[in-house]
């Protein structure tokens, strides 16, 4: 299914209903009366975008393509199961918040929040994304707990707060706090780092392959590897593999790499 904006969003719009798991069963015009806020305002979703294409029973079935300028458009994808959402490109925040399944592509750059606390399914962003991808939300510990967040750009601060599984792989940089009270799962970074990776983390793994400043000094050095895998997946090296946060009895691992860090030869010593 097609949709297109009828104009220009200048306040953002609330579109949860944008999802296979919410058109399933439904025909056009029910779906064109879907609820969804632009501002202060209530609208329905017919109004705000022209609706095109062959509705489904089946979530799985859908797949659900925005095209246009919708960067103020938020909460798309928001707790979906199954299917398939296409955004063309730019995307507001919230992008696929707590999603279980499916997949969902944004072609431009997505807002903060990306796939926060969200339990399964793929989302790619072809360009960067904002502060809090894969996060838990302000008051809970629960972030990201399954599934694979892919950004081919850089991504903002606190990348995979509060993350307890699932994969977040950034081809770019990222901003600090990396991995911040991590608790399992997979970070990697193929980029730089702002510094500050693993703060406060107590399980799980990030590999960053680029240059990060410095160490925080409640990690220690604990080796020199050949390689780390991730997610199943060899990602070459050398990398100095350092334990920690200390400061929360922490047990996960924070791989730099060797060549990219020369700045960081010293902890040879303590080998």
């Amino acid at each position: 299914m097609d949709l297109h904006p009828r104009y220009l969003f200048r306040v953002p719009v609330e579109a949860q209903c944008i999802s296979p798991d919410v058109f399933a069963g439904k025909n056009l015009d029910e779906i064109a009366k879907l609820p969804l806020w632009e501002g202060n305002k209530q609208r329905s979703l017919g109004e705000l975008f022209e609706i095109e294409g062959e509705p489904s029973d089946k979530p799985e079935s859908l797949s659900i393509h925005v095209h246009g300028e919708v960067q103020r458009v938020t909460r798309i994808g928001s707790g979906m199961s199954a299917g398939e959402v296409i955004v063309s490109r730019d995307v507001g925040v919230h992008l696929g918040e707590e999603m279980k399944g499916g997949k969902i592509t944004a072609g431009g750059n997505a807002d903060s929040w990306l796939g926060a606390m969200m339990k399964g399914g793929t989302i790619e962003v072809k360009g960067n994304a904002g502060d809090y991808v894969g996060a838990a939300y302000r008051g809970s510990v629960k972030g990201m707990r399954g599934g694979a967040i892919v950004i081919h750009g850089n991504a903002g601060n606190e990348l995979g707060c509060f993350m307890r599984k699932g994969l977040i792989k950034v081809y770019g940089s990222t901003a600090q706090f990396a991995g911040v009270h991590m608790k399992d799962g997979a970070i990697l970074v193929m980029g730089d780092s702002d510094g500050r990776a693993g703060a406060e983390m107590t399980g799980g793994k990030i590999v960053i392959k680029g240059r990060m400043c410095e160490v925080l000094p409640t990690f220690t050095i604990d080796g020199v590897k050949a390689k780390v895998k991730v997610n199943g997946d060899e990602v070459t090296g050398p990398f100095y593999l350092f334990v920690g946060d200390m400061a929360e009895s922490g047990e996960g691992k924070l791989y730099l790499a060797q060549s990219a860090n020369p700045h960081l030869k010293f902890y040879e010593q303590f080998l």
